[in-house]
């Protein structure tokens, strides 16, 4: 099951034999894959998070003629940006998976047609090679939160400032005045 091919995805020539698997020369009906990847083996948006740790993949592969089930989870640890007080944070990730993989043109008529919730699990492959770094990217992807937080008490900056309010304090009034009552305030003010 091995496939020969290199690709440039971290700052180097990562080998792609271990991120590709060839289902065309699988044999048994189910195969057990428990393999460890270097963090920086799969690309990320900096921006949104970061992989900090080695990427943990055990995953059982059941096949059903041209069908092929993955059932497994990723493990790895990230890093954020907490979006209150943007300090840097790790979170450890342990996600879960079940998709079925699919060959691509399997999906039948290409007009559109409505989405089932059978397919958010199906996937597609080609030239009979799953492209494991693509499952485990989008597992990272789909397991890291839309607001990441260093905590749930996090009290974040202050508006005025900047200061982080987790750390210390600061003297700044936090009065906010409705800017569509700043004419009636005027009209008090004037009498």
């Amino acid at each position: 099951m091995i496939y020969s091919k290199v690709c440039a995805w971290a700052s180097g020539p990562v080998r792609m034999s271990d991120l590709l698997l060839d289902v065309g020369q699988m044999r048994d009906p189910e195969v057990r894959i428990d393999r460890t990847f270097a963090a920086g083996v799969l690309p990320t948006d900096p921006r949104m998070f970061r992989i900090a740790a080695p990427l943990r993949l055990a995953v059982v592969v059941r096949k059903d003629r041209s069908q092929f089930r993955l059932v497994g989870r990723v493990r790895t640890t990230v890093a954020l940006a907490c979006s209150r007080c943007l300090e840097d944070f790790a979170l450890e990730l342990d996600e879960p998976f079940d998709v079925l993989y699919l060959p691509r043109g399997h999906s039948g008529d290409p007009e559109e047609r409505q989405v089932e919730d059978d397919d958010l699990s199906t996937a597609f492959y080609s030239d009979n090679v799953i492209d494991l770094g693509q499952l485990m990217q989008e597992q990272c992807y789909l397991a890291v939160p839309m607001k990441p937080l260093c905590s749930d008490g996090c009290r974040g900056l202050c508006p005025e400032c900047g200061t982080n309010l987790n750390s210390g304090s600061c003297n700044c009034q936090h009065v906010w005045v409705d800017p569509r009552m700043a004419v009636l305030e005027q009209l008090r003010k004037d009498q």
